[in-house]
């Protein structure tokens, strides 16, 4: 079977890392979560003090970013790779409402983008790979030979996301969630640099009501098609 490329774009919460990491498992392709990539320089920025409440040093993050590495290492007991910096895992300290509040206006910044797509078009040179994201089939993979856009209505992914956090343990409001998801598609959306955007040759996929399985097997059927060609 013919590797490909799987790019799959959209707003947050939409259930992105999960139909990718799904996919990519059926396909045994390699799976990469570029959110966690951006997640993981928002809480180096928030451990280092340059980002927070009213104020965000960004040029001495850029100065900074030499200082950051990410990798992705396989947990064979949860079935994915997990984010880490510097050498630490970050899986769960980077999935806080916390680190979403910050994570759009840092990865608008232009230096943060070109270090880490630059790294993400090297994980995909021998494809073979899923990459969900903001700006995969747009950017990064603007070739892809598929590219996916997930969407949802905001109240419907703040929802998601609510049962997510609380799951972990947070306590928190669904208006606060509903407010960030919100926030980050409008930062996500009018930034300048590689802004949300739905790729020309993207196939659209609105997952309000549309269940895991569901979800899975119309892009296996996508791939499938793209595949015997």
């Amino acid at each position: 079977m013919e590797n490909i490329v799987i790019a799959i774009d959209g707003f947050s919460s939409t259930g992105k890392s999960t139909i990718a990491k799904q996919l990519a498992a059926k396909l045994n392709y390699v799976y990469v979560d570029t959110g966690a990539m951006y997640r993981a320089v928002t809480y180096f920025a928030l451990q280092n003090q340059l980002i927070g409440e009213g104020f965000f040093k960004s040029e001495e993050l850029v100065d900074r970013l030499k200082e950051i590495n990410i990798t992705f290492k396989f947990n064979k007991k949860l079935g994915f790779a997990e984010v880490y910096l510097n050498g630490k895992n970050i899986e769960d300290a980077i999935r806080t409402l916390e680190v979403s509040k910050y994570v759009s206006p840092v990865a608008a910044i232009s230096e943060v983008r070109s270090k880490l797509v630059e790294q993400q078009q090297l994980m995909g040179k021998g494809k073979g790979i899923v990459m969900d994201g903001r700006d995969i089939g747009t950017v990064v993979f603007p070739d892809a030979e598929l590219k996916i856009f997930m969407t949802a209505s905001a109240e419907t992914r703040a929802t998601r996301r609510y049962k997510e956090l609380l799951e972990r343990g947070h306590n928190l409001s669904y208006e606060d969630v509903l407010e960030n998801v919100t926030t980050r598609d409008r930062i996500d959306s009018t930034r300048e640099d590689s802004p949300l955007v739905i790729a020309k040759d993207a196939i659209e996929i609105d997952n309000s009501n549309l269940g895991i399985d569901e979800q899975l097997t119309t892009i296996m059927n996508l791939v499938k098609q793209i595949i015997q060609k």
